[in-house]
């Protein structure tokens, strides 16, 4: 279902677009929240099409399709977005890491962590740059008077902070039991 409301909030915010192109948009923002390829977004939009949540607008060279999303995809978006609560993360391979150190001795769990807190950096730097650019680039606000995706960022930025600082709290805490 998130994949289809994400496909719903890039056209909603960019306007009509062709799969291409929201695979190209989802990879400079969604995929830092939700990941999804070109095999994924591309049999999302036949279904969309089929549920009438979007239509296609024009037809190009070589079956290129441009979207755009019907009133029926609004309301979808809107009900998901006014009503739906969110379930938290399925899968996170740091805090599954995390739970399992305690089955490495305490030279490997620090390897880890050290391992992992390179990871958390380097993903860090990566958002604080997209932020930067963003900040420079015309993005769309919504009704909110906020950026498109500025929220969903500022989120992700401080969550990774507080990855890294518990990152450098766990290499503490085992670094002096070693």
């Amino acid at each position: 279902m998130s994949l289809r409301i994400a496909l719903l909030g890039l056209l909603t915010a960019y306007g009509s677009a062709s799969g291409y192109d929201l695979t190209k948009a989802f990879e400079k923002s969604v995929a830092h929240v939700w990941q999804a390829g070109h095999s994924q977004i591309y049999p999302e939009l036949a279904k969309m099409t089929a549920d009438g949540l979007v239509t296609v607008e024009a037809e190009g060279a070589r079956g290129r399709k441009i979207y755009a999303i019907t009133p029926e995809g609004r309301a979808e978006l809107r009900a998901w977005l006014v009503g739906h609560d969110p379930t938290g993360p399925a899968r996170n391979e740091v805090a599954l890491q995390a739970f399992l150190l305690p089955l490495l001795d305490p030279g490997e769990a620090l390897a880890v962590l050290e391992r992992l807190k390179a990871y958390v950096e380097h993903k860090l730097a990566e958002l604080e740059a997209l932020w930067a650019v963003k900040r420079a680039s015309p993005v769309p606000e919504g009704a909110t008077g906020v950026r498109f995706g500025n929220l969903a960022l500022d989120l992700g930025i401080r969550q990774t902070r507080t990855t890294l600082e518990w990152a450098n709290h766990a290499i503490a805490a085992i670094g002096r039991r070693a």
